[in-house]
């Protein structure tokens, strides 16, 4: 029985969600499998994988065939490196304790680079959001000083309309008081 380590489709449609599992060459993409070995999500920055090494790499020592995908994913979280690395131990040019601190130090390195393009995404989402904020801020400006505008020109409108009124009461008021001293200083003659 050929075995084959690949992905296996869950999840909704538009939102694909993998499983790597060793299964049978001869049975359908999403049929029956030997053994679930991790899951695979695409639709995270960076994607998300979680795979258990140690069964991964059991299947390959026992002559299973990734497919190109699934070859992929078990190289970047060093699954085919720790193949490689009991393939040296076998043939005795590594000790095991030489193996591990490879792969040891292999994963650190993978880990500070997941963690820096994790840190530099963050980054470009910050400030994208920083320049729209002050994009937004602008806009505001100028809608406040626009509106700023409109008052004062309505004021001074209602100012000019108001101001020919009053001035005509004004003249009315001192005609009206004038007669009245007149008529004052008429009787006090």
């Amino acid at each position: 029985m050929a075995v084959k380590i690949r992905l296996q489709r869950r999840g909704k449609k538009g939102k694909p969600y993998f499983w790597i599992v060793a299964a049978d060459a001869r049975s359908k993409r999403d049929g029956k499998y030997l053994e679930k070995i991790g899951a695979y999500n695409p639709t995270t920055n960076p994607a998300t994988i979680e795979l258990n090494v140690d069964d991964a790499v059991k299947w390959l020592q026992n002559g299973a065939q990734p497919t190109d995908t699934a070859r992929a994913i078990l190289s970047y979280k060093g699954a085919m490196l720790k193949n490689h690395l009991a393939g040296g131990v076998r043939k005795g040019a590594l000790t095991e304790e030489q193996a591990e601190e490879k792969f040891a130090a292999w994963l650190d390195e993978k880990a500070n680079k997941v963690n820096a393009k994790k840190d530099g995404l963050a980054k470009v989402q910050a400030d994208a959001k920083a320049k729209a904020l002050e994009a937004e801020k602008e806009v505001n400006a100028k809608r406040e000083a626009e509106a700023a505008k409109l008052v004062a020109d309505a004021e001074a409108a209602d100012a000019a309309a108001n101001a020919p009124a009053e001035e005509a009461t004004d003249v009315e008021a001192t005609t009206e008081e004038a007669p009245a001293d007149d008529a004052e200083t008429k009787t006090e003659e």
